[in-house]
């Protein structure tokens, strides 16, 4: 006797509001980070800059983490903005998070080795029904 636990479609409705509610999770760390961004824009550029990345980068990482994560939620260019995504927070593990020595730099490397993850899995499920991207290739 063969049993399916939770066999969604993601052409269902239910399959698209769980793609919409984890776009929405996945994304919310990035906008709070990119706002706070603005918000400590000097101190956020000084840091960046102590850690080998100039500071003059700052407005496009603010870029990638508002506009990436506005672009996400409203399903625009899904796929595109979750490897570009994806990308932007390897890349940041690799150049914030190698003192493995400090616990907290190890879980946070893993963390966004994680996310990194989720972006790869969204790039190939794309953004659902419920997304800008469904609308516009209709």
């Amino acid at each position: 006797m063969k049993t399916e636990i939770l066999k969604i479609h993601t052409d269902s409705t239910l399959g698209a509001l769980i793609n919409l509610v984890g776009r929405i999770l996945l994304i919310g760390l990035f906008l709070l980070a990119g706002i706070s961004k603005i918000g400590a824009y000097d101190a956020t550029a000084g840091w960046m800059s102590s850690m080998g990345v100039p500071g003059g980068l700052l407005p496009l990482v603010i870029l990638a983490e508002v506009g990436g994560a506005v672009a996400l939620v409203i399903g625009f260019q899904t796929r595109l903005v979750a490897m570009l995504l994806a990308g932007f927070t390897l890349v940041s593990a690799l150049i914030f998070h190698l003192d493995f020595a400090d616990q907290t730099q190890f879980l946070m490397f893993f963390k966004n080795l994680s996310i990194a993850g989720g972006f790869l899995l969204l790039m190939l499920q794309g953004g659902g029904r419920f997304s800008l991207d469904a609308r516009l290739n209709k």
